[in-house]
């Protein structure tokens, strides 16, 4: 972090983040083979919830008026291995970035058009 501030004062215990989509089977089938696991639960008809780790979440929400322009980054410490592995559940990347040494951003992008990055930072 470039200062010592935190939002919220430091008090955020968990994130979920969240991705809007047009057509909730569709998007459940892409990204469970984008992901390589079932949701961790369905809070109901509409939404389908994966456990990425401790206190983080990523969720799917059919909202159709704003599918398309989610933009999410998960940092990894293996992400070549996990490009390997979606790429043999039949999806590939569609861009990349290495705007330093040493680290990398792939963007997968779901039917809707909703940008998912993995990325990787050197270790400290």
């Amino acid at each position: 972090m470039s200062s010592d501030a935190v939002a919220l004062g430091g008090t955020a215990t968990e994130l979920f983040a969240g991705i809007p989509v047009s057509d909730f089977q569709r998007a459940l089938d892409w990204y469970r083979r984008l992901l390589g696991a079932e949701p961790s639960f369905f809070p109901n008809d509409h939404e389908a919830v994966w456990a990425l780790g401790a206190q983080r979440w990523l969720y799917l929400i059919t909202d159709a008026t704003r599918a398309g322009g989610a933009v999410q980054t998960i940092m990894t410490t293996e992400l070549e291995r996990l490009i390997d592995e979606i790429a043999a559940r039949g999806i590939n990347f569609g861009g990349e970035e290495l705007p330093a040494e040493g680290v990398r951003k792939v963007m997968y992008y779901d039917p809707d058009g909703n940008e998912i990055g993995l990325g990787r930072v050197p270790a400290e």
